[in-house]
């Protein structure tokens, strides 16, 4: 009896062991948790210092919502934000029928020159800002074309017509390309086959791609400050005019704005691009 008594004790140990989980942290998640505290932890302290009393952010003088109401009261705040909406959805628009156009294009037809023009119209993806800014400025000087709000309009409609049309691209790739010929062979017009087949397919990718076009449009700063004529401030420029003389709390109460109102538009597209996998899926 004395002798069976310690093999139990010792399976009811092991039993209990196994039972309990055990913590396990690995370098990789523990290198990730620091990567991320550190990557977001200034947009925690701006979010703290717009609720800042001092009119200055370099001492916490106490908790107010007063920045947040002046920012809504200053008018030329709210013009630069009405300005940068305007060109933004604009420039989307434009963006969105002549990428989905091109892509479509390029993907279904075959044409001299064709592998030169796929790589051209991808260069203002990876061409620095201030070089497409110089140079729009150039062209737009030779043509003597004088700056207004349509020209950051132009100048925005060509860098968002590439990233549209990358992601759009992307979504032809996975398309079934028989069903557009099925419907052509049941009677349907090219132009049935793609605004009724095609076209709704393509949907989802032109609904991400005009979304991320549009933030980048929203946050851009060099290429509408080269492009844009007297009386054109978009919202970028006008917070850069202000901090030149410091960082106040209505600026970063601004920019606390603008990062929920990107951080929307960003889980927008992750909504739409897992309910378009969960259909593939399904």
């Amino acid at each position: 009896m004395s002798a069976i008594q310690p093999n139990l004790d010792s399976q009811e140990d092991i039993v209990e062991t196994m039972a309990t989980p055990k913590l396990r942290i690995s370098w990789q998640g523990a290198f990730s948790t620091v990567m991320y505290f550190l990557m977001y932890l200034p947009i925690l302290v701006l979010t703290v210092y717009s609720f800042n009393e001092s009119p200055y952010s370099a001492g916490w003088k106490g908790f107010t919502w007063r920045w947040y109401g002046q920012l809504f009261g200053d008018t030329r705040i709210l013009t630069a934000l009405r300005t940068s909406l305007a060109v933004a959805l604009l420039a989307v628009g434009l963006s969105a029928v002549l990428g989905t156009m091109m892509s479509v294009g390029l993907s279904r037809y075959k044409f001299r020159g064709k592998k030169l023009y796929l790589g051209m119209s991808y260069l203002p993806t990876i061409v620095p800002d201030i070089a497409m800014a110089v140079a729009t400025l150039v062209f737009l000087a030779a043509l003597a074309i004088p700056l207004s709000l349509w020209t950051i309009i132009a100048a925005h409609v060509v860098f968002c017509l590439a990233y549209i049309a990358i992601v759009v691209s992307t979504r032809l790739a996975d398309l079934d390309p028989h069903l557009e010929e099925a419907a052509l062979d049941l009677g349907a017009t090219p132009v049935q086959s793609f605004f009724k087949v095609l076209l709704p397919q393509l949907a989802p990718g032109i609904l991400s791609g005009c979304l991320l076009a549009f933030v980048l449009s929203l946050d851009d700063f060099l290429i509408s400050s080269f492009t844009a004529g007297s009386g054109a401030t978009t919202l970028p420029m006008e917070i850069f005019s202000r901090i030149r003389t410091g960082v106040k709390p209505d600026v970063n109460a601004l920019s606390v704005l603008l990062i929920l109102f990107s951080g929307a538009i960003a889980f927008a597209g992750e909504y739409v691009r897992y309910r378009n996998q969960a259909k593939k899926a399904g």
